[in-house]
């Protein structure tokens, strides 16, 4: 399999995580219960399979649950957006997640500055953001917490960006799925204060094909390509992900999922905004 193939399979995996977070019946946070044990074993099983020991230093084993613990809480607010709107409305907010690094890295990494391009697009970003609120203002609540979701993200991979070449990515995935896990169950007495339910089988075999899949596989295969591909290939194709998310969404759904013109127009906006800018980044860095 080719890495361009094999990295568009993976951006359609992530993509197809909303339409499984609707499919399954499970309460949203009880979902992510199953989600989170059964990747963190099958990241586990990764580790034993190409001898890579789970044992790890306390300070860095501390970091990388409370990695995982900061990954739960964004599965949470994007699988509840998803149940209290769509799963097309929870993924136009995903790409607002550039616009978040843009600012919060600076902070984090005193060694980075904010650069006028990102922050013109962001302004970009942020007037889409406005045009989905007026013209679909009946998922306001959804969106703004896949908003929130977003950002979580965006301080996640900063976060990550510090540790990830010092691990190998089963151990890393293995504490941080745990980590989630543990951040999943104080979700389910805040967000869901209901007795634990077992799935069905339907549900079992999703949930197996969630973590799987869209999470074991995924993440594997992300690696795997991120050590042959150049990094702007990756940065393109990664941002297709809503769009995959968007229209397998409609597929699956169908008339559930359509949205007015003009949420397809903002969010057509945000997703061009987070494609193009690695070609402006590289035309304004070959002009300097």
């Amino acid at each position: 399999m080719s890495d361009l193939l094999k990295l568009h399979l993976v951006i359609l995996a992530w993509g197809l995580t909303a339409i499984l977070g609707k499919l399954i019946q499970l309460p949203p946070v009880q979902m992510l219960l199953w989600r989170t044990s059964l990747a963190a074993i099958g990241f586990g099983l990764v580790a034993r399979a190409v001898g890579q020991s789970l044992a790890l230093p306390r300070r860095q084993l501390r970091s990388l649950l409370l990695l995982g613990a900061l990954l739960g809480v964004h599965w949470i607010l994007f699988f509840i957006s998803a149940r209290l709107s769509t799963a097309s409305v929870s993924l136009a907010a995903m790409p607002t997640a550039m616009l978040w690094c843009s600012v919060i890295e600076p902070w984090i990494d005193g060694t980075r500055r904010w650069r006028p391009l990102e922050l013109v697009v962001g302004a970009v970003v942020v007037g889409a953001v406005w045009l989905i609120y007026q013209v679909e203002f009946r998922h306001w609540l959804g969106f703004s917490v896949a908003l929130a979701a977003a950002a979580l993200a965006a301080v996640f991979a900063v976060m990550s960006k510090q540790i990830v070449s010092r691990c190998h990515y089963a151990v890393m995935g293995s504490w941080q799925m745990t980590g989630a896990f543990i951040a999943c169950v104080p979700g389910c007495l805040i967000f869901e204060n209901e007795a634990l339910v077992l799935p069905s089988l339907s549900d079992f075999a999703l949930l197996l094909l969630f973590a799987s899949v869209c999470t074991v596989w995924a993440y594997a295969g992300y690696m795997d390509v991120l050590r042959r591909l150049p990094m702007f290939t990756v940065n393109v194709i990664y941002n297709l992900e809503p769009i995959y998310g968007i229209v397998l969404a409609v597929l699956v759904f169908g008339a559930e999922e359509h949205m007015r013109l003009g949420f397809y127009l903002g969010a057509g906006i945000i997703i061009s905004s987070v494609v193009i800018l690695p070609w402006l980044e590289k035309w304004t860095g070959q002009r300097r």
